[in-house]
């Protein structure tokens, strides 16, 4: 791991409630179990203001021959200061170090940043908002993933996604069961999330759009509330399908490599990202 830059701290649980503002702060959908994915799998820097409080984080996790960095955040009263170009790049030099491509999910504003510092675009993501549909019965061909679905979700997923994550994806499948979905046969899956405004579905990884918008379909009708969801541009059939389940485009996304303009896996199998945190 690359040294910490001066004022930067590798965090630990303790650090949870001050994360938790400055997600919320944001307006980010964030739950504490979230965070703990970062100090799980992954690392998280912070930055402290001279009373103590957290006025800065950034986040990364490996994963395999790329690494996800995310959770780059500042206190409305600490920014215009650089600590979020000090965060970002204590993440690019960690993943320099150890051999692994930057990649990131940007907002419109983020882009201006990480474009001057090599990242490029990969391809272009859409948040989507809406309701669930629930209850609702399971359609054909779709049942609840079960814990031996688990292997085989995880190589679905690792296929689709470039790297394999079976942890992060167990800890999904545990916190949101009702919406955590195979196809029979094992050829594609949904798993979600709780958040703080917002269930969050995915990832979504199957075949094709058909039998992605079949396991949408399921989930969202095991669902009632607001949910949120993250959808690749490419998908017109699904876009026409969150239409007129009266879903509406939120804002975009961006997703970014350092020094490169293609990912890793295969995304004509990836349906739904996990969020523009997790990747």
């Amino acid at each position: 791991m690359a040294p910490t830059s001066p004022g930067l701290h590798r965090l630990d649980e303790t650090a949870l409630p001050g994360a938790l503002a400055l997600s919320a702060e944001a307006g980010w959908n964030q739950l504490a179990e979230d965070w703990r994915i970062f100090l799980a799998h992954g690392v998280v820097h912070g930055l402290r203001g001279p009373d103590g409080g957290l006025q800065a984080t950034g986040a990364v996790l490996p994963y395999g021959p790329f690494g996800w960095i995310s959770m780059v955040l500042v206190t409305a009263a600490a920014r215009g200061q650089g600590l979020g170009t000090a965060v970002l790049r204590q993440a690019m030099a960690a993943l320099a170090e150890a051999g692994q491509v930057a990649f990131l999910d940007a907002t419109p504003a983020g882009q201006r940043i990480y474009r001057p510092l090599g990242f490029r675009p990969v391809f272009r993501l859409m948040r989507w908002r809406g309701e669930g549909r629930g209850p609702s019965p399971l359609p054909e061909g779709v049942r609840p993933a079960m814990a031996a679905d688990l292997p085989a979700i995880a190589a679905a997923d690792g296929a689709a996604f470039g790297a394999a994550r079976p942890g992060i994806l167990e800890g999904l499948w545990r916190r949101a069961p009702d919406q955590a979905l195979v196809l029979e046969g094992g050829a594609g899956f949904v798993l979600a999330r709780p958040g703080r405004q917002a269930l969050q579905i995915g990832p979504l990884v199957a075949p094709d759009e058909t039998a992605a918008g079949l396991l949408l379909r399921a989930a969202l009708g095991r669902t009632m509330g607001p949910v949120l969801l993250d959808l690749p541009e490419r998908w017109a059939g699904l876009r026409a399908d969150l239409h007129e389940a009266g879903f509406g485009e939120e804002r975009p996304f961006l997703r970014m490599a350092l020094g490169r303009d293609t990912g890793f896996g295969d995304p004509a199998r990836l349906f739904l990202i996990a969020g523009p945190e997790l990747g």
